[in-house]
Formats: C-alpha cells, structure tokens, sequence
C-alpha cells in the first residue's frame, strides 16, 4: 500500500510539531551548561522516566526484536540480556542513588569526582570521555542505519538502483531534521520532544497489537513455527526445527524457515545453554558497572534528587516493556502468518537483479506496517517509527556536547569560559558528531553487526574497571585508565573488518578472556601506582557510600565523623536486583503471551509481575534515602 494524503499529512504534521516544540522550549536552555545538559535538575522522576523510556525505544532496536521473536520465540525475551536490559533494575535497586549523589554534570565528571585530579585520574578521565565519544557515535550510526531502511521502504522516489544507497540517504534526510532541534534546546528540547513521542508510539503499539490479535488465531501461529517456539524455557541446545518447517511447508511459506535457519547458523545461538550462561555472566558485571557514559546517565544525574533517580529507572520498565512488546509480537506472528509470499517475491527480485538477498529480518518491521496499516493509521505508525528514531537519536546527541564541551574544553583549555561561548560551542559539536554518526553508519550493512560490537565489543571493553571502581577503594586513576585503554583498543579491533584482522572473533566468547585481561591490568596498574589522594577517597565515600572493600576508607573519614556507618544493604540490593530481573522478565514474557492468546501463561506472568511489585514495594521502594546513613 502506497502513503495517501492523509499519511503524508500526519507525518508532515508530526515533524513540524516536534520541530516546533523543540525551538518552543530551547529558550530554557540557552542560559548556562546546566540548564543545556540537565534541564537545571527541574524535571520530575515521572518525566524523566517517560523520556528515558522514549529515548530506548528506538527504531532499529526494535527491527531487531521483531525479527529476533520470529526466529526464537519465547526464548528471545533473553536475548536482549546482551545489552543487558536488566541494568535498568541494578540502576533501580542502588546504583541511580549511588551516582547521582555525587551532583556531576556527566560521566567523566564523576570519575574526577572518584580519582581526583592526579596524573592517573586525568588519565582516566581522558579515556572516559574517548569511550564515551565512541559509544555515541556507535548510537548514532545504529539510528541512522534503522531509520533509512525504515524511510526508505515508504517513499516510492529512489536515488540509485542499489536498495542499501537509498536507505542511507534517507537517512541523511531524517538524522538533518532530528539535529535541528536536537542541538537547539539541548536536554529541555530533548526531553518534552520525546514525551510527545512516546504517546504516539503507545498508540501505534496498541494499534498493531489490535490487528495483529484480529488477523491471526493461535492455529495459525502453531501451523507455521516448529514445536517448541511458544516455550520459554530452553535446554542446552535451542531444537527449534526451522530446517523442518522449511521442508514441509507450503511453497509460500518455505523461505521463512529457511532464512530462520541461517539467522541461527550466523548468530551463534544454536548452543542456547552456553550462550545464556556467557550472556548472563557478562551482563551481570554489566549491570554491576553502572550506567554507560550516555544518555540514560544524563537522565538520571539531571533528576531532583538521589531517590527520584532511582524510580526514573523503575518507572522505565514499567512504561516501555509492556507496550513495546506488544508492537513486536504484534509484527511477528504478522510476518509469521503472512510474509512468506512477499519475501519470496522479494527474493526472486534480488537475484534477477544480481543481489544476495536472503530474507532480511530487519525488513519486517516495514514490511507490516505496509501491509496491514490502514489509511490513516499507516501515517501514525509510521510518525511512531520516526519518533523512536527520534528519541534515541536525539538523547544520543545530546550526551556528546556535555563530554566534549565539559569535560575537556572547559576543564582542559578554557575554565574561565562563559556560558554563552560554551552553550554555542555545545551546538557546535553536536552537529559535528551528527556528521560523524552519519558517516559511520554509511559504511555499516546490518543492524545485528552494530548491535553485536556495541553490546560485547564496546560494553565488554568498558565493563571491568567501571565494575571494580564502585567496590573497591584501591584502584587508582592509573588503574582505571590502564583498563579502559586495553578495553576500548580490543573493542576497536574488533570492530574491523576480517580482511583486516585475518580472523573472525565472536565477542561474546571473548568477554570472560577479556574481562580476565582488564582486570589484572586495572590491579597491577593499581598496586605499581600510589593510591588516590585519601581526601579524594573520603569525599566519594562520605556522599556515595557503596558497600564493597572500603574499610580503610571508612576508617579515614571515622576520624573526622566517628558516627558514619558502612553500607550494610548488599544482601538487600542483591535481593531487590534479583526479584526485579525476574519481574522484568514477567512483563515482557506477559505481552507476547498475550498476542498469541497463550492466556494460561499470561494470567501466570501477570501474577508473577504482581508478586514481584508487592515485595519490591517493601524491600526497595519504602527504604530509599536520598543521603548515606
């Protein structure tokens, strides 16, 4: 179905709303660093945690998840772990509180805040702001990489005969408006801009949900997946017999299996056992390790206070999973019943016309919206796909300027600075990093390829020295940066191309390698350095108070508070960071179990995420405090 008048006019409409809300907040912004990147720490919890939520609920995410659900099922409620998910429950539980006690503007900031202002916490504070840098343009380039393929499927006019060009000039197209606004009013813009955009996107996943629940019965889904797609729980191997389906399906429905089977063999995910253990035990330390220099960071150092931080990341779980999840089962038990015929046609196109194609996953998410949108709903959908691109790109962009502009302008080269100079300088370097994100992505084919390198490649690289800085109080900025450097390099090695390095490496089998690696590296480098100024350690101390290996710390400031008690919530947290893994967990599983009308396992899910809200309102919610006992 091609856009109607209507359409167009709804995302017409859509655009000129977003841009003007963006230039009708900046003047909000305009007037110092902290109003630009933190909003002046005005914004409710409740707000915040609807534009955090916006901002995750981005485009190419989300083709990535449809297409996981159509290939693993039930079972790729886990896969998201790699990122990890769950680290907004290891936020919620204590680490939000944690890091916003400190009062920073960003995430180099804070590691001043940890390490002081040595030659080793220079150090590492360099190398903060070079991982943060990279971990935005990685972002931006995965937006843009989402967004043109989206674009491209619904604008009939095509600047060359190669499909991958048209959807990185669209690309360009969409990354140009996002940036206008984005880079004008700075975090106020980015924030009302993004709750503007989350209530579209709940409509239009209400709306799928609803088509979806209308068109397809149960019987279709089981007539078209192999035994055991509907289950949850896995063994050591994945079994899911896709190679079977191919073989005895309808002509029109072969490729579906058939392009599952090779998802599988490329991913890596046939071993589901051991890929569930390794992805488990590297989102742990993950989590452990606190927000990642970006976004999500800048929402919760911009709230009112330590306690408001943390229910930002609860209230995320809350406002995204459940409808998001809706959209993504809604798309794939569409795509499951009624793609085989197009995506057949679609392939025998691409041969005649000399292309590999073998059944794109990331080409679902358009493919339904095409299809099954009415008039009229196919413009919103399509406004709510905008919006998620929107969102996250946007957030992304805003978190460069803070590092660039902050932590090394301000701090290296121009402390005496005004805020006039540094907010217009701020403008600068996101449209800089815009052009960058953009031309990363030109080069980047697959939206699984990105999102690989930065969950196990980028995030393993950063994971082990962020994970030691919060419990133990020897390592030093030496350490710290020692570490971080030989993560990012690894990261960025990994990143090249096999021509280059002469070998394929799957980051997430390396992660244990690599984490061992950095972690002697950040104790060596600790132990042959001097130990962090203790007046630096007692400070951090006396405002975060994180329970881990402190004790001569604590000795230190007992001196001078001899009332000051150590964190004794370990158990507790640990609990809370458990019970909500699994409550997450519930909600997202309780979504699909409603599209496919598996309504036993539903009412048990929904249960089970009541339970968990009733202990979590005794066990973490009533014993929040803004300041350490």
């Amino acid at each position: 179905m091609n856009l109607q008048p209507i359409d167009l006019a709804i995302v017409g409409g859509y655009i000129l709303l977003t841009i003007g809300l963006g230039f009708w907040v900046a003047k909000l912004s305009s007037g110092n660093l902290q109003s630009y990147f933190l909003a002046g720490n005005k914004l409710p919890w409740w707000v915040l945690g609807l534009s955090n939520a916006s901002g995750m609920f981005d485009v190419a995410g989300t083709m990535w998840m449809v297409g996981l659900l159509v290939v693993y099922g039930l079972k790729s409620v886990f896969i998201p772990w790699l990122w990890p998910v769950f680290n907004q429950i290891f936020l919620m539980a204590f680490l939000a509180i944690w890091l916003r006690r400190s009062g920073k503007l960003t995430g180099a900031e804070w590691i001043s805040f940890r390490f002081g202002e040595d030659t080793g916490a220079r150090a590492s504070h360099l190398i903060n702001v070079v991982f943060a840098l990279i971990m935005v343009v990685g972002m931006l380039a995965f937006g843009f990489l989402g967004i043109g393929k989206l674009a491209a499927e619904f604008i009939p006019y095509r600047f060359s005969a190669e499909p991958m060009i048209n959807d990185k000039i669209y690309g360009l197209i969409v990354v140009a408006l996002t940036t206008v606004y984005s880079v004008k009013g700075g975090m106020y813009s980015v924030v009302m801009t993004e709750i503007l955009q989350f209530f579209i996107k709940l409509i239009v996943c209400i709306a799928i949900a609803w088509i979806a629940m209308t068109l397809v019965t149960p019987e279709m889904i089981r007539a078209v997946v192999p035994a055991g797609w509907h289950d949850v729980t896995f063994g050591q191997y994945l079994n899911l017999d896709w190679a079977g389906v191919a073989r005895d399906a309808l002509p029109q429905q072969k490729v579906v299996g058939e392009t599952a089977v090779k998802v599988i063999s490329q991913e890596g995910y046939s071993a589901f056992g051991i890929f569930f253990l390794l992805m488990t035990f590297q989102g742990f330390f993950k989590a452990m390790s606190g927000p990642a220099p970006n976004y999500d960071m800048q929402r919760l150092l911009s709230a009112k206070s330590p306690t408001e931080a943390a229910k930002i990341s609860g209230f995320v779980n809350v406002v995204l999973l459940f409808p998001r999840y809706l959209m993504i089962a809604g798309m794939a038990v569409l795509a499951l019943c009624f793609i085989g015929p197009q995506w057949t046609q679609m392939q025998a196109a691409a041969v005649a016309s000399g292309q590999a194609y073998a059944g794109d996953i990331d080409s679902i998410l358009p493919w339904v919206i095409r299809n099954y949108m009415p008039a009229g709903l196919m413009g919103l959908a399509l406004a709510g796909m905008l919006s998620a691109f929107m969102a996250t790109y946007s957030a992304s962009l805003n978190a460069a300027p803070a590092y660039v502009v902050n932590d090394i302008y301000k701090k290296y080269i121009r402390p005496d600075a005004s805020d006039k100079k540094l907010v217009h300088l701020s403008y600068a370097t996101s449209l800089t990093f815009a052009v960058l994100g953009a031309f990363i992505g030109w080069q980047l084919k697959s939206i699984d390829q990105v999102v690989g390198w930065i969950t196990t490649g980028l995030y393993g690289g950063y994971t082990v020295a962020n994970v030691i800085k919060w419990y133990w109080w020897r390592l030093n900025g030496t350490g710290y940066a020692a570490s971080m450097a030989l993560g990012v390099v690894v990261a960025m090695w990994m990143a090249l191309p096999k021509e280059v390095t002469g070998m394929v490496i799957d980051p997430l089998r390396a992660f244990p390698w690599l984490f061992i690696a950095c972690a002697l590296v950040a104790v060596v480098g600790s132990y042959l350095t001097r130990p962090t100024d203790m007046a630096v350690l007692k400070e951090f101390y006396r405002k975060t108070r994180p329970w881990g290996f402190w004790g001569p710390v604590l000795a230190a400031l007992r001196q001078d508070q001899p009332d000051a008690q150590p964190n004794r919530d370990f158990a507790r947290d640990m609990f809370n960071s458990i019970v909500g893994v699994i409550w997450q967990t519930a909600i997202t599983a309780s979504a699909i179990f409603m599209i496919i009308r598996e309504m036993d396992k539903f009412w048990w899910t929904l249960g089970l995420v009541a339970l968990c809200s009733v202990v979590m309102k005794f066990t973490w919610w009533d014993r929040m405090r803004d300041d350490p006992a």
